[in-house]
């Protein structure tokens, strides 16, 4: 199994550097704030964006000064963002805590995040990174849409196909492509090496969104059941849209009353999940997940060899083969 320990070997004096200075960032003279943060950064998290951004810089040119403020830049929109989305889906757990809206509250969960944001953007301004900038804020108003998007076609219960990778590629994929693409840009690389490893971004992106929808009919947990936590929030993910498409008129039909009747019963969710299996949803979902991630090494091994293309395929890699 690959270890993100030694994924990071290329760039682990720099991941530590960034860890430093990053504190330093969101640090405040408000003691309300730097108590939330502190709670944040307690829990950081696996870093795979910030570690995206350094191994796209090494990739392409060589980690500057510029490469740290584009860590800090994704690393801060992507907090934000978890922060935000506990409060929209009224969650009360984040990475195996409690959430900040759950300690806090709403309102202070909410000022928060836009104090992160608001971070960012001084910082991209402070360091004059507006190409930066320019990149992470496009990621922004793309995650934004992507939301509102999933949000308004899930209220029908009728998300297609193609609907779906529209969804994923906004809301996951693009913070993932700025995270290789701010990295090449701040290595000085050319606007073609920065499309490039962008693209490359997209890829694992859609992948990594995947490999997340695959979770939620995998056994967890001591009774061994699928949680079906996608499925009992009414979220129409890869492996139940491409099962719906497969069924006939009235099985669907009677399929998506059941979620939609479901109240988040363990009983539908098992009967969910039985029914994707049956109709191909699980394998269909992996070898989409596949054809991404084969898009994403052909991009990558467009570049020469080096320490940095060996971490970021062993990060492609375990994007996809991740437990959790």
């Amino acid at each position: 199994m690959i270890k993100l320990e030694d994924i990071r070997e290329p760039v682990s004096r720099e991941m530590k550097e960034f860890d430093s200075r990053f504190k330093s960032v969101v640090s405040s003279n408000i003691p309300l704030l730097n108590i939330v943060t502190r709670f944040v950064l307690r829990k950081k998290g696996k870093q795979m964006r910030p570690l995206f951004v350094f191994l796209s810089s090494r990739l392409t040119g060589d980690i500057t000064e510029s490469t740290y403020t584009a860590a800090s830049l994704v690393e801060l929109m992507h907090t934000a963002t978890l922060v935000h989305d506990d409060v929209v889906d009224e969650s009360n757990e984040r990475r195996g805590t409690f959430s900040v809206n759950a300690i806090w509250k709403s309102k202070v969960a909410v000022l928060f995040g836009d104090y992160l944001l608001a971070q960012g953007l001084l910082l991209a301004v402070e360091k004059k990174n507006y190409d930066l900038l320019e990149i992470v804020s496009h990621a922004s108003r793309e995650m934004s849409e992507g939301e509102l998007l999933q949000i308004q076609k899930s209220r029908s219960l009728n998300i297609d196909m193609d609907t779906y990778y529209e969804v994923i590629r906004k809301k996951t994929a693009s913070l993932i492509a700025s995270c290789t693409a701010c990295g090449a840009k701040s290595a000085g690389a050319s606007q073609e090496q920065v499309d490039q490893v962008y693209q490359m971004g997209i890829q694992i992106g859609m992948a990594f969104q995947i490999k997340d929808d695959l979770f939620d009919y995998q056994p967890h947990g001591l009774i061994g059941k699928p949680t079906g936590n996608d499925i009992k929030d009414k979220k129409f993910t890869l492996p139940l849209i491409y099962a719906l498409n497969q069924a006939d008129p009235s099985r669907r039909k009677s399929m998506i009353r059941k979620i939609k009747n479901g109240n988040r019963s363990q009983h539908v969710v098992n009967e969910v999940v039985l029914f994707v299996k049956d109709m191909g949803g699980i394998e269909f979902a992996k070898a989409k997940m596949q054809e991404y991630k084969t898009a994403a090494m052909d991009i990558l091994y467009s570049f020469p060899e080096s320490p940095s293309r060996n971490s970021l395929r062993d990060l492609v890699e375990y994007t996809v083969s991740r437990k959790k």
